[in-house]
């Protein structure tokens, strides 16, 4: 399943790499793109538990960026 969630208070290109690359380590996913200039997130994972997975997926963007907030 893939989908696109819009991010708020993502202040930097770095963090917006951080974040995708902590969350591409999820199991589950297949993959993901966080975009700082268009604050998208854009993750294909597994259907079966796509909820599980974006729990995870909030958990390690607070880690690295505690401001941003994905709206689910």
């Amino acid at each position: 399943m893939k989908k696109v969630f819009k991010l708020e208070d993502l202040d930097c290109a770095n963090c917006a790499a951080k974040m995708e690359r902590a969350i591409a380590k999820i199991d589950g996913v297949t993959s993901v793109t966080v975009s700082f200039l268009s604050q998208r997130l854009t993750i294909e994972a597994d259907e079966t538990n796509f909820e599980g997975i974006m729990k995870e997926v909030v958990k390690v963007c607070k880690k690295v960026e505690p401001d941003c907030r994905i709206i689910l």
